[in-house]
């Protein structure tokens, strides 16, 4: 069996960035895309990099889909030797503007759409008791903020899952790691930023505070000095340490809060960090001028 991995969400971003980092290091490197209209795009980065991989189609809430493209790889590769679950996306809003329909969407692609493609994996991995999976959660896994209650608790259940399922396969010789990178400039932030529907009326009684944050955010990401050749690093050490950590956390600000979290005491942790996120994003002397 060669060293073929397979990774979700590989048309754009984090996805893209590790698919084309992990063929230069020498992986059989399968790049999923949700629509084959993307390939063209993946084919061009590849080649201009002077690296090879392998474009599938694969939506990962579609079982059909993600059945039909294990067994490619497969019946190509004699089995999988690592799964990288980063297919994603974002919705941003205050709770009280998201819709039912809005956040079962998140959890179908972030969740359950994880959940579905390593289900199809781990036989294949188990039959050779070689594997690992890797899942790009984020630092909102861990610290969840407002305006974004969707995505943060839909990260929170992937490392719950992660935690979990870690303990479950470690007998067969197989590894579970979590990628937690802070704010990276991607398109989740750009050309595929989600939200809400009703957090875009002005009318709402949360839109002043909203714009206010979505502007706090932009601020936070173009100050951030993560880069997604960073997180494309840490899957390639989840995916070749000896003994790979459950947690790879990327980023100086990410690992600081983090680590304020694990040894300042919850309440007082929780009062200063929340408080003064709230207190930015409410006070009175912003004034809401829209957003685009």
């Amino acid at each position: 069996m060669s060293d073929s991995v397979l990774i979700t969400g590989a048309g754009t971003g984090l996805g893209l960035a590790t698919a084309l980092y992990l063929a230069r290091q020498g992986f059989k490197v399968y790049a999923s895309v949700q629509h084959l209209s993307q390939q063209e795009e993946v084919d061009a980065a590849a080649a201009e990099r002077g690296v090879s991989l392998r474009v599938l189609q694969l939506d990962v809430t579609d079982q059909a889909s993600i059945e039909a493209t294990v067994d490619t790889i497969v019946a190509e590769c004699g089995g999988i030797y690592g799964l990288v679950n980063n297919a994603g996306i974002d919705l941003r809003g205050f709770f009280e503007d998201l819709s039912e329909e809005e956040i079962r969407r998140v959890f179908d692609v972030n969740v359950f759409g994880t959940m579905a493609v390593t289900r199809a994996v781990l036989p294949h991995m188990r039959a050779t008791r070689r594997g690992r999976i890797v899942i790009i959660s984020s630092v909102a896994g861990r610290i969840a903020v407002m305006a974004s209650s969707a995505y943060s608790s839909s990260k929170f259940a992937l490392e719950g899952f992660s935690e979990s399922l870690a303990q479950e396969v470690m007998p067969f010789g197989l590894y579970v790691s979590l990628i937690e990178p802070g704010f990276v400039m991607t398109p989740i932030f750009s050309i595929n930023r989600r939200r809400a529907k009703m957090a875009m009326d002005p009318d709402r009684p949360y839109y002043a505070w909203f714009v206010q944050h979505e502007k706090m955010i932009d601020d936070l990401v173009q100050k951030q000095w993560i880069i997604p050749r960073d997180v494309a690093q840490a899957v390639h050490r989840a995916l070749t340490a000896k003994r790979p950590r459950l947690r790879y956390v990327v980023g100086t600000r990410a690992k600081l809060v983090i680590s304020l979290r694990r040894h300042i005491p919850g309440e007082l942790f929780e009062r200063i960090f929340f408080a003064e996120v709230a207190r930015r994003v409410t006070r009175p002397r912003v004034s809401a001028k829209g957003l685009s």
